[in-house]
């Protein structure tokens, strides 16, 4: 008998399928479509918008994204760039605020061998962390809980986002 544990996760598989399609542009599609609630965008300012990770480590994972689709740092203009790192911090308040989180991970991977699944589009990623976000169910049983639905803090970081920002 297999000592394996399985983990249902259906939806894992749009991730897969959509990540082998090299010409997806997801990024820049979703800043050039109208359904900002659909794609989960919270706000879009001149040079860049906020969205909600699909995926995310931790419940209030969000991503910061140029509009201009650029695949290195030294490519950012520094204007996009100011945008983008004032907006990350009025984040920080917001989840700090709405989330009692005791800290972050803030940055990019940038590149292919940095292991950035969308390697064409730099985007910054900001994950609220707790001191007991590492429990045991991550450790021991290999599995990530997550306590609320990407609609409900959606719905919770938007009356927020539409206040701060």
């Amino acid at each position: 008998m297999s000592k394996t544990k399985h983990l249902w996760a259906p939806w894992k598989m749009d991730y897969l399928r959509n990540k082998k399609n090299d010409s997806q542009k997801i990024f820049s599609d979703f800043a050039n479509e109208d359904n900002d609630r659909d794609n989960l965008i919270l706000h879009r300012a001149k040079h860049c918008y906020v969205i909600m990770n699909y995926y995310p480590y931790n419940n209030g994972h969000l991503m910061v994204i140029p509009f201009k689709e650029v695949d290195r740092f030294e490519d950012l203009d520094d204007k996009v760039l100011s945008e983008i790192m004032v907006i990350s911090k009025k984040i920080m308040k917001i989840l700090r605020h709405s989330f009692s989180c005791d800290g972050f991970n803030f940055g990019a991977n940038i590149g292919e061998g940095s292991g950035a699944s969308i390697a064409s589009h730099l985007h910054f990623h900001i994950v609220p962390r707790w001191k007991s976000d590492t429990s045991f169910m991550p450790v021991i049983g290999n599995t990530k809980v997550m306590a609320q639905t990407l609609d409900d803090t959606y719905e919770q970081l938007l009356k927020l986002f539409k206040e701060v920002l």
